[in-house]
Order: structure tokens, then sequence, then C-alpha cells
């Protein structure tokens, strides 16, 4: 399996001609760098002297990044197997009209396969933004650097996953799911940059 590779392997992989794994890989990768960067900050403050009043907040905090991570690293291996089915579908025979028609529904049925996993990266990259904001203002100071960084690459993610949206919905022809997912997508981006930002500034104030 992908997620128990080594990250060199994973890497070269990455690296080689290979399509898969590719960009919407890279980004539940990223994704789940910064959830575990938030789980870190986490569990470098509970039960640290001085922090006793934000305790419960950021134990919730750490379960809810934990599953984000757990969530994420599946989709490493989600968004190759979604891939994977469109070419299989591109890959289908086409030498009739009965074949062409046949290729045509598994190409537009992988391609909404395929815009599934991606959206759900960036549901829980968004997620993520918001949970490094509650370490980055609350949680350790001597780890606050590493907050900064769960949110930079929280957003990194967040902002890959998109494309990849993007990509695939650009090739669906079902207009009523385009705008659905398009939408929800443009309604999880907003303010994000905005959020991202002020993080970044906060977390720099500290240093």
């Amino acid at each position: 399996m992908i997620r128990d590779k080594s990250i060199q392997a994973f890497l070269d992989e990455l690296a080689s001609k290979s399509a898969t794994p590719g960009g919407g890989s890279a980004a539940a990768i990223m994704g789940a760098m910064s959830a575990a960067l938030v789980s870190m900050v986490c569990n470098l403050t509970i039960g640290r002297r001085n922090y006793e009043a934000v305790e419960q907040e950021l134990k919730t905090a750490l379960t809810r990044s934990e599953d984000l991570r757990r969530r994420l690293s599946d989709m490493v291996r989600a968004d190759v197997e979604a891939f994977d089915r469109v070419m299989g579908a591109y890959g289908m025979p086409k030498g009739t009209e009965r074949e062409q028609q046949a290729r045509s529904e598994a190409i537009q049925a992988a391609l909404k396969a395929a815009t599934e996993v991606p959206l759900d990266c960036a549901r829980a990259c968004a997620e993520i933004i918001s949970l490094s904001k509650v370490v980055a203002e609350k949680g350790n100071r001597n780890a606050v650097s590493d907050a900064g960084v769960a949110v930079l690459a929280g957003y990194a993610a967040l902002k890959s996953a998109a494309l990849n949206v993007y990509v695939n919905t650009g090739a669906i022809r079902d207009e009523a799911f385009v705008a659905t997912y398009v939408g929800e997508l443009n309604r999880i981006l907003e303010g994000a940059d905005v959020s991202t930002e002020q993080i970044y500034q906060e977390v720099k104030s500290k240093l």
C-alpha cells in the first residue's frame, strides 16, 4: 500500500514516468502532514504547566486532527485508485457505436468518482486550517513555528486539491453535478487565503 511505503519510495514514484501517484496524492500527503503538525503542537501542550486552561480544548483539537490525518492518509491510495479507474475507462474499446457509448458513460462515471477524493481532501484541509489557528493561538509557544508550518501545508494542500477538482469537473458533462461540486469547493476556498495569512502573522509575531 502506498501509505505504508517509505518517504523515499513515495517520492521516487512521484518523480517517475508513472501517472500515479500524482498531484492528488501529493495534496493528501501535504494535508496529512499538516494534521500531524497540529497533533504535535497539541501533544507538546497537553499536560504542560501554564497551559491547564486550554488543555481540554487542545485535547479536542488533537482528537480531530488525528482523525483528519487518518482520513487524508487513506486518500493517497484512494486518489490513485480513482485515477486508475479514469485511465481504465479511457482505455476501453471504441470500435463500434455501442462501445463508444459504453466508454463515454464509463469515463463520465469515473470522472465523477475521481472528483469525490480531492473535494473530500479540500474539506479536510479547510478544517485543518481552523485547527491550526487554535494551536497557533493557544498551543505551546515553543512549538508555535510548527503551527505556522501546519497552516501553510494545509493551505497548500487545499489549493492543490482544488486544482484536482477543477481538472476533473472540466471534463464532466453533467452541468448540475459540476455546479454542485464546484460550488461547494468555492465555498470552502472562500476566505482560506485570508485566514492562512492571519494565522501566519500570528505565528510570526510570537517568534
